[in-house]
């Protein structure tokens, strides 16, 4: 088989992490590995690897645009709002993994299919792709609920730049998405870089306020979501099951990640970036099956 060329910019945690996983693809390949900083580390490793680089980022890909048919912004929430306009031009399939709310934002296990027909998705961020999909399965039950505040917590060294640069664009992204996913208008979102030695496995905690849950019910829906999750996302893994005190249900996630760039407690950077390659598998086939059907 023919595999579909997928271009990355940004050769940071984030870019490299997704190069790493594109070895093991059955129908991708990358044909553009694009940074700035010609020291980087994950510069070094494509090049190891065989992979074409650049230090030009965007520009690599708009002089040869033959280079890919898919393209991953790995880069920040500011230099998404210039690459877009600029990737929609060159007719790519743009996957967003920065809080840029560019494109239509995507969480693969609850509306990937109609995504696919968009020119650029929105990963939102890690947390996001973390607890959405577990406040969809409450929600779902209980579309009378209050509230919902989520925290991610991720350990300090799996934050790169690009993380922590966009601390207040993250918090805006999830909490929009907890809304649009769950129709519940008041949300929250919190972000912890916790340092402690070693390091934590990223850990999420999710709160609900509601009158009389349903818990069986709960619990039911939260269990099949995470089954549903781990399919792109193996290390995805509920540790504390939906209680109910005090009129608040909480809930408690953790991602382990696959440990193919970062150590495996940056589960924060493996549960985006399957996430990512999740979509760029699905969005290679339907291409591949519509030249077959042509």
């Amino acid at each position: 088989m023919n595999k579909v060329k997928v271009g990355i910019i940004g050769t940071g945690n984030i870019g490299t992490d997704i190069l790493l996983k594109l070895e093991r693809s059955e129908i991708l390949e990358c044909g553009m590995f694009a940074g700035r900083n010609p020291d980087s580390a994950g510069i070094k490793i494509a090049r190891e690897l065989g992979v074409p680089t650049s230090v030009d980022s965007i520009r690599a890909i708009e002089n040869a645009p033959d280079c890919c048919e898919i393209v991953f912004d790995a880069t920040s929430a500011s230099v998404h709002h210039r690459n877009a306009p600029i990737l929609k031009r060159l007719g790519k399939f743009a996957i967003d993994l920065t809080p840029a709310h560019v494109g239509k934002m995507c969480v693969p296990v609850l509306n990937m299919q109609e995504c696919l027909s968009e020119d650029n998705v929105n990963l939102i961020t890690c947390g996001g792709q973390a607890t959405i999909p577990i406040a969809y399965a409450i929600s779902q039950i209980h579309p009378d609920t209050k509230y919902i505040e989520i925290v991610a917590t991720i350990a300090s060294k799996s934050a790169g730049a690009g993380t922590r640069n966009n601390i207040d664009e993250f918090t805006q992204a999830t909490r929009d998405a907890l809304s649009e996913f769950t129709g519940i208008e008041n949300t929250k979102a919190i972000i912890v870089l916790n340092p402690a030695e070693p390091p934590i496995t990223m850990h999420n905690t999710l709160y609900a306020l509601i009158d009389n849950p349903d818990m069986a019910a709960i619990r039911k829906s939260v269990k099949e979501m995470e089954k549903k999750i781990r399919q792109y996302v193996p290390g995805y893994k509920i540790v504390m099951e939906p209680v109910y005190e005090n009129g608040r249900v909480t809930t408690s996630l953790q991602v382990v990640g696959l440990g193919d760039y970062l150590p495996k407690y940056s589960g924060n950077l493996d549960v985006i970036t399957c996430a990512a390659i999740e979509i760029a598998e699905n969005y290679a086939r339907q291409r591949i099956l519509g030249d077959a059907n042509g």
